[in-house]
This record gives structure tokens, C-alpha cells and sequence, in this order.
């Protein structure tokens, strides 16, 4: 039996657990307990997707990993609802668009993401989330689940959790250990209080990170109590397998197509459910509404709504932008459209529709 020891330090250090990895020139989904050190989202995303799809249903998994900088959607989720795509352009942190449905989460390398996958037969949500709440406690923090099986701690919620249920289940969250919260806050704040979707909406909730309350909880500590907790409830017996971006695993045919799907406008903004998205700005001459549905990240429909008085030549030139800007992808309109609306009271409307789908 391998000895359950905590890892210690960090940066260059070695890791004292190193000796009890095993990682072979090939990855197989044969194994019941993961470690990646990539911190590549795009991979590691992948390669959860990769294990679940993979793995034997009747046998139980554990994958824990880090990203660089992400957020992180749900499969039916609406990005222009979700995040701040302002804030992610200019910070250069991306959003990518999961296979599981779920809320949205910000990933950096101050939180800790887990997924235990399980028969479905034997899957308790519940059970699953005291798994990582045992985990939370043996470190000195006195944690709870609330009724969403969330990990908090008193009201802040340190975790969020969620799962995708086939023939195994799949229970995956982020674990908040020292995570930039001012980035997240931003990232994750869009205010577009009129912008309804058909998609899921995540449920906000105030968060914390485990340091404010045990300062020498670390990610290497959490692992350890991880890995301790799954092989207790689960009665795994067996080695951690350690997964590196050397090991010629983002070359499996699965992972190295997903890896790109990710990354595509198609995946990222096309799998968008319908939404609309109702907004008004005051001109000089006058107060406009505007009604923008879209699906699949494809404009529907822009309906206008004048003020009084609108001069029929200013009507027929919105209504002919309307009518342009229907097909087009929302937030990336063709410049040929931009070119029809560069002038005038027509421009200016044009400015502000862009800015809103860019936001």
C-alpha cells in the first residue's frame, strides 16, 4: 500500500511524493487515481473529458489538476451572460466552453480542481461532496456542506461543485485555496441584468479562498488530503499516475482533436443557446430601445424601438442595419456591415450596438 504522506514546498522543489507516482511513456484510462501537472486548460480539460468517456464505468476515478488563468463555462451557458469579455480581452485571460453542463468557475493556480467519476448506480451527490469536505477538515478547517453541496466555510463558499450523470456520474469542482479574488470578481461580473437566456445561469454566491482560515493549507496539501479521503471512502489500493505535457498524452488522436474543438469560434460562442438581450441608450435626439436575439451565436433579430418624432429617412436606414445585421455572428459582424453604418446618427447607433455585443 502506497504510504500516504502530505506533499511539502513548492516552485523547484522536489516533490517528496515523486517516488510513489507512476507515469508511463503512454496514458491509459485504466487507472483510478490522477495527477496532471500540466497546467494547461485546454488540456486538462480535455484529458477529464477524455477520462470519462474512457475509463470502465464500474470502477471509481479521481483527477485533480491546476490552470493557468482561465474562466470556465458550463456546456449550456451563455458567454455574453457569463463573463466579463471586456475584462478577458484586456487581462488576456480566455474562457473556455466545458462538455459538462454546470455554472461558471475562474480557474487560476491558487485553486485546486477535482473530479471524481463513479458508477452511476452508486453515485450519491452528497456522499461525493462530504469525500472533499473530509478532505477540507483534515487540515484544520472547519468546513461544511450547504444544501447545493457546495464547500463552505460558515456562508463563503471556498468550492463549487457540479456533475454530468450517463452511465457514470461525475462529480467536479474548484477548490479555492489562494485565488486572486479581485481577478475573479471581475472576470466573472458581466451586469447584463437584461440579457435572458435559455441557457443555464450560474448561481452567485459570495466566496473565500481556505488560506483565510488556515494559512498553511496549500494546493500539495489538499491533494494529499484528497487522494487520502477517495482511497478511504472507495478502498482504492493503488499508485497516483501522473500526467505531464511530455508524456506524448496531448498527441492521443481524442485529446489532441479536443484540445482544438475547444479553442474554435464554433465550440467557444456557437453552441450559445438562444438568448435576448433587451438594452436603451439616451442620443441627442432621443431615446432608443433595441431588441437583440441571437442563437448559436448567430443574430436573429435586431428590432428598434424610436423615439417620437424619428424622421422616416433615420428609420429606414436603422431598418436596413437591422435587417444587415441579421445572420451575422453576435459580437464579431462583418466590417462590411460596419462600413453601411460609419456616418452619422446611423453610426452612432451602430457604436453602441457593437460595444454592448462586445461587452
Amino acid at each position: 500500500m502506497i504510504s500516504h504522506r502530505v506533499w511539502r514546498g513548492c516552485g523547484t522543489q522536489r516533490n517528496p511524493l515523486s517516488r510513489y507516482f507512476t507515469s508511463g511513456s503512454t496514458v491509459t484510462p485504466k487507472h483510478s487515481i490522477y495527477i496532471s501537472e500540466s497546467t494547461d486548460p485546454y488540456f486538462n480539460l480535455t484529458f477529464e473529458d477524455w477520462l470519462f468517456r474512457h475509463k470502465s464505468p464500474e470502477q471509481p476515478l479521481l483527477l485533480l489538476y491546476r490552470d493557468s488563468p482561465c474562466v470556465v463555462i458550463g456546456r449550456n451557458q451563455n458567454p455574453w451572460k457569463e463573463v466579463n469579455l471586456r475584462a478577458s480581452r484586456r487581462t488576456g485571460i480566455p474562457f473556455l466552453r466545458r462538455h459538462s453542463g454546470g455554472g461558471t468557475v475562474y480557474h487560476d493556480l491558487g485553486n485546486t480542481n477535482f473530479s471524481i467519476h463513479l458508477p452511476r448506480a452508486s453515485f450519491d451527490r452528497h456522499a461525493t461532496a462530504q469525500v472533499v469536505l473530509r478532505a477540507v477538515r483534515s487540515m484544520g478547517v472547519d468546513a461544511n456542506v450547504n444544501d447545493r453541496n457546495d464547500i463552505c466555510v460558515g456562508k463563503e463558499k471556498i468550492c463549487s461543485a457540479y456533475k454530468i450523470v450517463k452511465d457514470r456520474a461525475y462529480h467536479h469542482g474548484t477548490m479555492l485555496i489562494s485565488t486572486q479574488l479581485n481577478t475573479l470578481g471581475e472576470l466573472l461580473r458581466s451586469n447584463k441584468d437584461t440579457m435572458e437566456t435559455r441557457g443555464v445561469a450560474s448561481v452567485r454566491s459570495p466566496v473565500c479562498n481556505l488560506q483565510q482560515y488556515h494559512v498553511d493549507v496549500s494546493h500539495e496539501k489538499f491533494v494529499q488530503a484528497v487522494v487520502d479521503a477517495f482511497r478511504q471512502e472507495y478502498r482504492v489500493d493503488e499508485e497516483i499516475h501522473t500526467v505531464r505535457d511530455t508524456d506524448g498524452t496531448q498527441e492521443i488522436e481524442y485529446i489532441h482533436n479536443g484540445m482544438n474543438v475547444l479553442k474554435t469560434w464554433d465550440w467557444a460562442f456557437g453552441q450559445t443557446p438562444e438568448f435576448t438581450y433587451k438594452i436603451q441608450k439616451s442620443f441627442d435626439w432621443g431615446a432608443l430601445d433595441a431588441i437583440l436575439r441571437s442563437k448559436h451565436g448567430i443574430i436573429l433579430s435586431c428590432t428598434f424601438t424610436y423615439p417620437e418624432g424619428t424622421d422616416s429617412a433615420l428609420r429606414a436606414r436603422l431598418e436596413e442595419l437591422a435587417h444587415r445585421l441579421e445572420g451575422e455572428r453576435y459580437g464579431f459582424v462583418d466590417e462590411g456591415v460596419a462600413e453601411l453604418a460609419s456616418e452619422g446618427r446611423v453610426g452612432e447607433v451602430w457604436r453602441w450596438l457593437r460595444t454592448e455585443m462586445d461587452s
